[in-house]
């Protein structure tokens, strides 16, 4: 596989947003229960920069968008600079391609461009492909939050797997 990462503009917003919405009605990847539109996602573009939180679009070898992947600060202290959540998010039709290990492979060797020591996914506990992807990349579960999220009246667990850039 051969994938290409640029930086993400505004005018890529609404093509993220479409990706982030297909997710919310599985209830395997966001806690979001309803569509969010490209307007209430500005303030959260706009916290990614290229030097320090980047947002990345990716595309395939044919030049498609397939997804994209961005590095979030973590709990927003300053002591927490070098600690970053990872996200991916892909087209419906490229899940399950194997695209997904290739990114997480990418996160990890550009992170220390951007001065990440720490990578931190958090999955919920019933998404077993993510978190298999994950592990197969190298993260470890360092947390287990169980039942802190409640879908359709199901409680749900969140798992917080992370990776320590050497």
């Amino acid at each position: 596989m051969s994938l290409t990462y640029r930086h993400a503009t505004i005018d890529d917003l609404p093509r993220i947003v479409a990706i982030y919405n297909t997710t919310i009605a599985g209830r395997m990847v966001t806690a979001d229960t309803e569509p969010v539109t490209v307007e209430s996602r500005h303030n959260w573009f706009y916290a990614h920069d290229e030097l320090r939180r980047p947002l990345w679009m990716i595309d395939d070898a044919g030049g498609q968008n397939i997804g994209w992947m961005s590095f979030q600060s973590f709990y927003g202290r300053p002591a927490y600079n070098g600690t970053v959540e990872v996200s991916i998010y892909l087209d419906e039709s490229a899940r399950g391609k194997g695209y997904g290990g290739e990114i997480l492979q990418y996160a990890i060797m550009v992170a220390p461009k951007y001065s990440v020591e720490t990578l931190l996914g958090f999955i919920f506990a019933h998404n077993y492909p993510s978190i298999k992807l994950f592990e197969k990349t190298g993260f470890t579960e360092w947390a287990n939050l169980p039942d802190i999220a409640e879908l359709d009246g199901v409680k749900r667990s969140l798992k917080i797997l992370g990776y320590k850039i050497k």
